[in-house]
């Protein structure tokens, strides 16, 4: 199989680098202060890249990127460490207002003029995409929607939110503006800093062209892509614990001589080594694969959970070598550590998707 990368697949990664270059450890954490956990300027300079744009088709008024194209873009944003929300806020709503056919909301999403979140989790539904609690009656020429959502990544930035919602007994999507009357949204931060949000919405009233076209089988493809994408982010972050921690054992010193030389110490940087480059194989091969829907998904799972258990393992490696200050926010282990734990619990953890996997084997 070829892995090596074409001319625009450099020029994106490239583009990636160079844009998450200036952003430190300092500067992270400064834009983790914001009331929203993030900037929208920042935002604006990323959809100016093409980097929404390359999640939707060029039928789309996108620039067409397959999975591997988007694998690699979310792997350099891992190893960057960068505070962007380029998979939750970009990604994953393009690929739901294009197959929902929601082309005007989807050309302000790609152009960064307007930021959506999507609304799915429930209480006690765990990573079920099925919407229970939520309701969606007919009323005229539109819809009342009702219930609760309780974790909307972005939820301080959106403008407009992907609510999935039970509508004669099916679940389906509908777009629903932030400022709705009838729609509250509490913040609260998650682990790596970033700001999520429980909305309620109480008979909030949208228009017949709110429906998205979407069914259950459409948002089960979509969040099997993104979780794809997130295994890519796992896994630059781990090849940023790896190196940080390298650089670290090749610096600290104890007994007068730098702690890297501890054949106790290689051993385990060695399998941690391992694991990133198999890990790596895993992701290649689920985003290199045949797109044929249930087998792809299978594969999808498989690598996740691989993924999301090895990158534990390598930051777990990273925060006992740097001691205790490798959890701290001081650290750049320590933003990875915290990204890898949302990322990792994305559309269902390690084991929901090790289950996944073995029913569809």
């Amino acid at each position: 199989m070829n892995f090596d990368l074409s001319e625009e697949q450099e020029m994106f990664r490239a583009s990636v680098e160079r844009f998450a270059a200036p952003v430190d450890v300092e500067a992270r954490r400064k834009l983790r202060r914001n009331e929203a956990g993030y900037d929208r300027a920042r935002w604006h300079s990323l959809a100016e890249l093409g980097l929404i744009a390359l999640a939707a088709s060029e039928g789309a008024g996108g620039m067409g990127g397959s999975p591997l194209d988007l694998a690699l873009v979310a792997e350099a944003i891992g190893k960057a460490n960068a505070p962007d929300p380029w998979l939750e806020l970009g990604v994953l709503p393009a690929l739901l207002l294009e197959r929902g056919r929601a082309h005007g909301a989807l050309e302000k999403v790609l152009s960064g003029e307007s930021i959506a979140s999507f609304a799915w989790t429930e209480r006690a539904q765990r990573y079920n995409l099925a919407a229970r609690a939520t309701k969606a009656e007919r009323e005229g020429e539109g819809f009342r929607i009702g219930g609760e959502k309780t974790m909307v990544l972005g939820a301080g930035l959106a403008d407009l939110f992907i609510v999935t919602a039970d509508l004669d007994g099916a679940t389906r999507a509908f777009l629903v503006p932030s400022d709705a009357e009838g729609l509250e949204m509490r913040p609260y931060r998650l682990a790596d800093g970033s700001v999520a949000g429980e909305i309620r919405l109480a008979r909030v009233a949208v228009g017949e062209a709110a429906l998205l076209d979407l069914d259950a089988a459409a948002l089960a493809g979509i969040a099997s892509e993104v979780r794809l994408h997130a295994s890519a982010e796992i896994v630059g972050l781990a090849q940023r614990l790896l190196d940080e921690t390298l650089r670290y054992v090749k610096e600290r010193e104890q007994f007068g001589v730098p702690i890297g030389s501890f054949q106790a110490l290689q051993h385990r940087l060695v399998e941690a080594y391992a694991k990133l480059e198999q890990s790596r194989s895993m992701l290649y091969r689920a985003a290199m694969g045949a797109r044929d829907g249930h087998g792809w998904q299978r594969a999808i799972a498989g690598a996740k959970a691989y993924i999301g258990e090895n990158a534990d393992a390598i930051a777990r490696e990273a925060v006992q070598m740097h001691g205790g200050m490798g959890i701290t926010d001081e650290l750049a282990i320590g933003h990875a550590m915290k990204r890898v734990m949302v990322l990792a619990r994305l559309f269902g953890d390690t084991d929901t998707a090790l289950a996944e996997y073995a029913m569809a084997a």
